[in-house]
């Protein structure tokens, strides 16, 4: 027979120990959700030169909205948020390479972005660049 005191013990220990696992598994599942959030900041890193691109010559076929070049990136298969497309509208303004106008309907309002004469010379000269690069590319 044990007593209680033995019985808490042997309780508080299994406790511990499960605990102590829990937290290994929560520290390893961290650990895992971090790697997999570098990766993808990286690959975002390297394919933000792309999205860049996409957005002047959209911005230089019409004028933009934030919205719905989310939804366009998104059927070319880049899943980016409105707090990653946002800043990268606002640097691409910053740059003088887009051109803002505030719209408003009633109570509601949003931006529409244009490329300016700037950012029609620049993606121009990507063009030009990402030319030679995909047959650089293609030819391996």
């Amino acid at each position: 027979m044990t007593d209680p005191l033995h019985k808490m013990v042997a309780i508080s220990l299994t406790l511990r120990c499960r605990m102590s696992i829990s937290k290994h598994d929560n520290e390893s599942q961290m650990k895992k959700v971090a790697k997999s959030t570098r990766k993808a900041a990286d690959r975002l890193e390297l394919l933000a030169g792309f999205i860049r691109l996409h957005v002047l010559h959209h911005a230089a076929k019409e004028p933009l909205v934030g919205f719905w070049m989310i939804e366009e990136l998104r059927r070319h298969g880049y899943r980016i948020s409105a707090g990653t497309l946002y800043p990268l509208l606002h640097g691409l303004e910053r740059r003088g390479y887009l051109k803002s106008v505030s719209k408003r309907d009633g109570r509601r309002s949003w931006r529409e972005y244009r490329a300016t004469p700037a950012g029609r010379r620049a993606l121009g000269d990507a063009k030009v660049r990402l030319h030679e690069l995909f047959h650089e590319l293609m030819e391996e």
